[in-house]
């Protein structure tokens, strides 16, 4: 919702994501994946953005039925969750490489 704000780019009705994402930008495991997945189906969600470290619990859950009408991405980062969100390079990631090496993150838009 904050990378949609403040870069004008819309993240269309019927994508949707759970997870936790980390202040180093890591997106964790959450519990009740089948309830979530059935619940964004019963939504009309059409695409849904989950942790890989679901990824086992959502393929022996998940109803086949339900899984077929479902486009599902598996994030690691939330610069994936961002990509798969928005679409591939309509949001991009720069690092600077100021002192220390491993520099700031910054995001952009392309819009």
């Amino acid at each position: 919702a904050l990378v949609a704000l403040l870069t004008g780019a819309i993240v269309p009705a019927d994508v949707a994501m759970t997870g936790e994402i980390t202040l180093r930008g890591r997106v964790t495991p959450v519990g009740g994946i089948k309830e979530k997945v059935l619940g964004a189906h019963r939504a009309g969600i059409t695409k849904l953005i989950l942790p890989m470290a679901n990824r086992r619990e959502y393929e022996h859950d998940v109803p086949k039925d339900v899984k077929e009408g479902m486009e599902v991405c598996f994030v690691r980062t939330v610069e994936e969750a961002l990509e798969a969100a928005f679409g591939r390079g309509i949001v991009r990631w720069r690092r600077n490489g100021g002192r220390g090496g491993g520099g700031e993150m910054f995001v952009e838009s392309r819009l």
